[in-house]
């Protein structure tokens, strides 16, 4: 094959076609090795795990082959031709309308940030007859797999934030048999993960992901960049994991919220968070769902506000001094990550607001100076644009925040504590809030401390409504 050396160093036009080249497993290194071309050029993603048999069973091929669709998302984003060709891979046609619906909706952010209309794009690859009666196959797990409450075994990806953490508590109520599950580049492990997963005392099953070191030279290369659905991938390896491992449900925390399109262009939404979203989590359970021996896939709080999480978080002191959710906190450039709040940042904002209701403003303010960090975001005035974005003044943030409405809500409550009578800037966003003529009702903000809408969580995981 050509050497990358020989490439012209511009994005290739969208004429092109990108190329699934092939996975393979390698049990005895513990190795998922993913291939990829575009125009000739080559990329490679490498994900590992603990070696053993396990890898060898139809159970973790199937996963490992859902891994390999999902994950070369990553690199058709370097020139979004319209045409994908998966080679040799036949999919069946529930995969081929995910797949499709994955890159459509996964990549909307992307193309609207990169005026790109993604809806000519097609998917070639050779069909997948379904599989003769009588062939003696287990048939295809479909819905959730209850178990006793003795026998639950969750593996809950852990991020470090406030829903994770909510999600590991109520978890641990239910069941002893927890692990913890975290992705990174191997040797390259985010504080704001590692140490409030210290403070749960759980066991961390971990995986490596080696992304192409080509795409850390996106700029110098001509590609182009943007956000990816990279929830949908740590999931498709999640549920790698906990095949390997025995283990019968991967537990995600993506609250309702999460669904709520962080806008809408010519109808068509779209959403920061849809990998996040209750639509990938129903398509995203289908799928796997096809595949005899995955473990279940659900969100333990797809019916829960982020208001709801904050109040439950807000009891969860053993933590307080140790989660972070700032963006810069997970910096891939480790010589720009900090390792503190930056107090700055639509999520410093968003957290902050959240929490306000529930925390005291001692305890937020110690929050956001701890380890060197600067002033709580409440505290400082500057930030007003900021704060009114979230509360619905222009264009929602491109970020993992809440609704606008959940936002209202934690101002308004907010406001009401007498702790916070000095604090300036909230007194403001109240004002402004209050003057709005879809402002909150109580009885509104009430229900959002309450379960809202549907979820997939079976039975003996559901979290009770306190």
């Amino acid at each position: 094959m050509n050497s990358p050396d020989a490439f012209t160093e511009v994005a290739p036009a969208r004429g092109s076609v990108f190329r699934y080249e092939g996975f393979a497993t390698d049990a005895e290194r513990g190795r998922l090795t993913c291939r990829y071309s575009l125009d000739g050029r080559e990329f490679t993603e490498l994900v590992s795990l603990d070696p053993g048999p396990r890898w060898d069973t139809p159970a973790a091929q199937a996963a490992a082959r859902i891994v390999y669709l999902l994950a070369g998302v990553s690199y058709y984003k370097t020139a979004a031709p319209p045409v994908i060709d998966l080679g040799e891979v036949a999919l069946t046609e529930r995969e081929q309308a995910f797949l499709h619906e994955f890159y459509l909706s996964g990549l909307a952010e992307y193309a609207y940030r990169n005026g790109l209309d993604l809806s000519d794009l097609r998917i070639e690859a050779p069909a997948l007859a379904a599989q003769p009666a009588g062939c003696g196959s287990e048939p295809p797990v479909t819905g959730s797999l209850p178990q006793p409450a003795h026998a639950l075994r969750p593996l809950i990806p852990f991020g470090g934030g406030i829903d994770s953490i909510v999600t590991v508590e109520g978890m641990r109520e239910r069941t002893a048999d927890i692990a913890l599950f975290v992705v990174s580049r191997p040797g390259n492990r985010f504080a704001a993960i590692e140490r409030p997963a210290a403070v749960s005392g759980l066991p961390v099953i971990r995986a490596g992901r080696e992304i192409d070191p080509q795409l850390f030279r996106s700029t110098e290369l001509g590609f182009r960049n943007g956000h990816v659905p990279v929830t949908g991938i740590i999931s498709a390896i999640a549920v790698l994991a906990a095949t390997l491992d025995g283990r019968d449900a991967v537990v995600m925390s993506n609250e309702w919220s999460a669904s709520v399109p962080t806008l809408e262009l010519d109808g068509r939404p779209v959403n920061h968070q849809w990998s996040k979203s209750a639509a990938f989590e129903a398509s995203f359970r289908d799928l796997i769902g096809a595949q005899p021996g995955l473990p279940d896939y659900f969100s333990a709080l797809r019916d829960r506000t982020e208001l709801w999480v904050g109040e439950k978080f807000a009891a969860l002191t053993q933590y307080h001094g140790t989660f972070r959710s700032c963006n810069r906190a997970f910096h891939l450039d480790t010589s720009r990550r900090l390792d503190h709040w930056c107090g700055q940042c639509d999520k410093c904002c968003f957290i902050d607001l959240i929490l306000a209701p529930f925390m005291s403003a001692e305890q937020l303010r110690n929050v956001f100076a701890a380890d060197g960090g600067g002033a709580e975001p409440l505290d400082n005035p500057a930030l007003k644009p900021k704060f009114q974005t979230l509360l619905g003044s222009g264009t929602k943030p491109f970020e993992c925040v809440g609704e606008v409405n959940e936002c209202r809500a934690a101002v308004v409550l907010a406001a009401s504590r007498p702790d916070r009578a000095q604090t300036a800037l909230l007194a403001e966003l109240a004002a402004d809030v209050a003057g709005r003529p879809d402002a909150p009702a109580a009885v509104e903000i009430e229900a959002m401390r309450h379960p809202v809408g549907t979820s997939f969580v079976p039975a003996g995981y559901s979290f009770e409504d306190a």
